[in-house]
């Protein structure tokens, strides 16, 4: 699945396109995706201009004029492909092949953007465990796709007392605490290895551990906030980790992967100056943590 820097690389790829875009016609190909399109999708779509564009988690969000929001979630293997004047914008280097199979185009919007241009957005979806629905917008905070999700990992609301908060009196492993989506949005596996290793933290020890009393923040509970959106907005930058599946929505690919500290490099040295560990991984949940014996306690 596509973690929280792929999904705001999208987004901001799409955004000089798609918003204050109308939406003059649809081709919806397919009755579903991973779950069946909203009734009259098409009808419901057609006519109506994109007034904002934004992130909540993993999912994307335009507004529509109508007061509708069409909620998008990219799956495994979903990616938009934007063509403007009859012209696709696909620049950069590609670390690996992506699918421009237009049979797998089940969705694409015919716009006319708030420049004039026509331009045309696909949505091409191979394994087709993206979905896409519309939700009112007063609805929208107590949908059942949102009304669990925790708070957003970037900005400051996540901070050391907030972090604190959350973890108060919680066994779980630490690493299951944060990709726990109801207490923090949006956190996937490779960021959060990531921001352990560089707070020092072993993602086995229990979360409750780095609380602190009363719901103050600690050290490591600052520490590990700042890491955390540091770690994400690296990646943002860089356009996101890039892995098999995912691509930013112009079609470039970026090179977060390349700096990884831990994820995936099991058997390689620590990078942390003087530590001369190896990373190891280990299974928890089901996902493989990376991690450094030494660095990480």
């Amino acid at each position: 699945m596509p973690e929280l820097p792929e999904v705001e690389t999208v987004k901001r790829g799409l955004a000089p396109t798609f918003e204050g875009a109308l939406i003059e016609n649809l081709d919806q190909n397919r009755a579903d995706l991973r779950f069946p399109f909203p009734e009259n999708f098409r009808a419901r779509l057609t006519g109506r201009r994109v007034t904002a564009l934004s992130r909540r988690s993993k999912y994307l969000l335009a507004d529509l004029d109508s007061g509708d929001v069409l909620v998008m979630h990219l799956g495994m293997s979903g990616s938009f492909r934007i063509e403007v004047d009859e012209e696709v914008s696909t620049p950069g280097d590609f670390a690996h092949a992506k699918s421009k199979n237009e049979k797998h185009d089940h969705v694409v919007f015919h716009l006319a953007t708030s420049a004039g241009e026509a331009a045309r957005i696909h949505y091409n979806d191979p394994r087709r465990f993206g979905f896409m629905t519309l939700v009112p917008r007063p609805d929208l905070r107590e949908h059942a796709l949102f009304r669990n999700i925790g708070i957003e990992p970037l900005g400051n609301e996540l901070d050391g007392a907030r972090i604190s908060a959350l973890f108060a009196g919680k066994k779980a492993p630490l690493k299951s605490a944060l990709l726990d989506q109801k207490l923090i949005a949006g956190l996937g596996n490779i960021y959060v290895c990531e921001a352990l290793w560089r707070t020092g933290l072993d993602p086995r020890r229990a979360a409750g551990t780095i609380a602190g009393k009363n719901g103050r923040g600690t050290k490591r509970t600052s520490a590990l906030a700042a890491h955390i959106r540091d770690t994400l907005t690296e990646a943002i930058e860089a356009g996101g980790s890039s892995l098999r599946d995912h691509t930013q929505a112009d079609g470039t690919l970026g090179y977060f992967q390349h700096r990884f500290a831990v994820y995936d490099r099991e058997g390689e040295p620590c990078r942390t100056p003087g530590c001369t560990s190896s990373i190891e991984r280990i299974v928890q949940s089901n996902r493989s943590t990376f991690y450094c014996p030494t660095c990480q306690r």
